[in-house]
């Protein structure tokens, strides 16, 4: 069974077992988490898409931990103007384990 959640503005697709890196959720690792926002489930041949969201599923998972992602360089330059900016940025991160898909 696969479900469809949304968490940070993306969208994940999912099943019991998976490991992903989501946008910082602020919750301490080895608590629980719940992902309310489902946009679908499927399970086999079935599909059951929400409109927006499917009534009453949920996905749970662990909390493994949080992280920072690799450096992204931002470098500002206009040209014969003597103008350069240079900074960087690590965007945080949660890592979590999903323990189910809970459908409707």
């Amino acid at each position: 069974m696969h479900a469809i959640i949304e968490s940070g503005g993306k969208q994940y697709k999912v099943q019991a077992g998976d490991i992903i890196t989501v946008e910082k959720l602020g919750v301490e690792a080895g608590e629980s988490f719940t992902f309310d926002k489902v946009l679908g489930i499927i399970d086999g041949d079935a599909t059951v898409l929400g409109k927006p969201l499917v009534e009453g599923a949920s996905v749970t998972g662990s909390v493994l931990g949080d992280g920072k992602a690799k450096k992204v360089i931002i470098y500002k330059y206009k040209a014969k103007k003597g103008y350069h900016r240079k900074r960087g940025h690590r965007q945080p991160f949660t890592k979590v384990k999903i323990e189910a898909v809970n459908p409707a």
